[in-house]
C-alpha cells in the first residue's frame, strides 16, 4: 500500500494535535485511499516537527472520527467509508464530528454535575475567591465582546482541582481538548458567551452555599443550554 509523504511545513500553533489532525484529514482526502497506512510515527514527528505525543493525539482524534484505524501489524490504515456515505466524504466526516461531540457532551453531562455537587462539599474559600476572579474575567471579556474560551475551560478545570481527585482531572482535560475546537467555534456564536457566564454565576452560587444538589442541578442546566448551541454548529 502507498504511504504518501506531503511537503508541509512546520507547525508553531499552541494546540498543536488539532492542527496535526486537520493537516492528515486533509493528506486522507487528497493523497490516500482506503487502506493506505499513514506515515510512521518516526516520519509524522520530522515532518510537522512536533512531539510524538502530539502525533498520538491527533492520530487518536481521527480514530475517534473513524477516518483510520489500527491494525495488528500494518500500523494506522485509511478506513474503507463508501459503504456508509450518503453523499460524499465531507458529509460522512461531519456526522462523525456530530456524533463523537454528541458522545463527549454525553459523558460530560453525566460527570460534570455529580463533579460539582462533590465540589459543592469540598471547595475551599480560597478557590471560591479564584472561581469569583475568573469570572470577573469572564464577565469582562463578555462586555468586550471577545471570546472566553480560556476562561470558560479554566472555571470548569477548578472545579474539578475543588474534588480533590486526579484521575478526575485527567478524563476531563482530555474531554475538553477534544471539545476545544467546537467550544471554541461556538462562543463565537451572539450570545452563547453570556449564556455561559450566566450559567457559572448560578453554579458558583450554589458553592457559596455549600448546596450541593442546588451545584449539580445548575451544572447539569448550564451543560444542556451549551450543549444545544454546540450542536447547532453542524
Amino acid at each position: 500500500m502507498a504511504t504518501a509523504q506531503p511537503a508541509i511545513g512546520a507547525i508553531r500553533k499552541s494546540k498543536l494535535s488539532e492542527e496535526v489532525a486537520s493537516r492528515l484529514e486533509h493528506l486522507i482526502a487528497k493523497q490516500l485511499k482506503p487502506g493506505d497506512k499513514l506515515p510512521p510515527e518516526r516520519t509524522l514527528v520530522e515532518m510537522f516537527q512536533v512531539s510524538r505525543s502530539s502525533i498520538r493525539d491527533a492520530i487518536r482524534r481521527l480514530e475517534l472520527m473513524g477516518l483510520v484505524e489500527p491494525r495488528q501489524g500494518a500500523g494506522t490504515v485509511v478506513r474503507d467509508l463508501s459503504a456508509h456515505l450518503t453523499s460524499n466524504s465531507l458529509a460522512e466526516v461531519l456526522l462523525r464530528k456530530r456524533e463523537l461531540v454528541t458522545e463527549l457532551l454525553d459523558v460530560r453531562c453525566i460527570l460534570e454535575p455529580a463533579l460539582a455537587a462533590r465540589a459543592a462539599l469540598r471547595i475551599s474559600a480560597e478557590e471560591i475567591v479564584k472561581l469569583e476572579g475568573i469570572l470577573r474575567r469572564h464577565e469582562e471579556k463578555v462586555r468586550k465582546g471577545e471570546s472566553a474560551v480560556e476562561e470558560d475551560s479554566e472555571f470548569h478545570y477548578n472545579i474539578a482541582l475543588a474534588t480533590n481527585n486526579t484521575v478526575i482531572l485527567k478524563v476531563l482535560d482530555v474531554l475538553m481538548d477534544l471539545l476545544r475546537e467546537t467550544r471554541e467555534r461556538s462562543l463565537q456564536t451572539e450570545g452563547r458567551s453570556q449564556k455561559s457566564f450566566n450559567g457559572h454565576r448560578r453554579i458558583l452560587a450554589a458553592f457559596k452555599r455549600r448546596d450541593a444538589a442546588a451545584a449539580e442541578a445548575a451544572m447539569s442546566r448550564h451543560l444542556q443550554d451549551i450543549g444545544k448551541i454546540v450542536l447547532n454548529q453542524f
